[in-house]
């Protein structure tokens, strides 16, 4: 376990920057932790590459249980308009972030003999896309009514009709907000391929 310490660390310290971060507007359509959060992903990939998929998982884990207790603290704390983690976005963001982070271990699992960027590239594109949807479907979306009328206020704001992304058809707010953030996790996911072959090579030289 020690060998996944670095890891662990590196992901429990993504998980409680982002879930501060995600408080704070960065523009019209992103929060601060829209930048922090991928790189989960680059956690979770090089510890595959390095590690396996066994110890891949257990570093994921260890950031969903951080992330659990970042909400559970959250939704004790009280601000002007209620607790400052709604039921639905911690219920929302533990779902997203375990459902992607497990897909992108199986994929890049399947990917790792090939090319040395296919298999981060890809598992972190599709556990991108599985993490927006998950997440802000659960979190913002009108049609989800399991949560009841007082988690559904505290998220109403995201309802507002505004033109997609300033200037499209008129779209509920969470839905630019959504494509906003998949935007990033896209352009992270290229850029990401840098660091993922520059750390995977001084860790581990025979596997990069």
């Amino acid at each position: 376990m020690t060998r996944l310490l670095p890891g662990v660390i590196a992901m429990a310290a993504i998980v409680v920057a982002s879930n501060i971060l995600v408080q704070f507007l960065l523009g019209d359509w992103l929060t601060w932790g829209a930048l922090t959060y991928p790189l989960a992903f680059l956690v979770t990939d090089i510890m595959n590459r390095v590690y396996g998929a066994s110890a891949a998982r257990r570093v994921v884990f260890v950031g969903f249980c951080v992330g659990v207790a970042c909400s559970l603290i959250g939704s004790q704390i009280h601000g002007e308009y209620g607790p400052l983690v709604a039921l639905r976005v911690a219920v929302a963001s533990a779902v997203a972030f375990l459902s992607a982070q497990l897909l992108d271990v199986a994929i890049f699992d399947r990917l790792r003999s090939g090319a040395w960027w296919r298999a981060p590239l890809a598992s972190t594109l599709f556990g991108s896309v599985l993490d927006t949807v998950l997440f802000f479907t659960i979190a913002f979306s009108a049609s989800v009514t399991i949560f009841g009328a007082n988690a559904d206020a505290a998220i109403s704001w995201a309802w507002e009709g505004v033109p997609f992304l300033g200037f499209g058809g008129v779209v509920p707010l969470w839905v630019s907000l959504a494509f906003a953030d998949w935007l990033v996790k896209l352009a992270l996911a290229l850029i990401a391929l840098v660091p993922f072959r520059l750390i995977v090579t001084k860790l581990h030289p025979n596997v990069a």
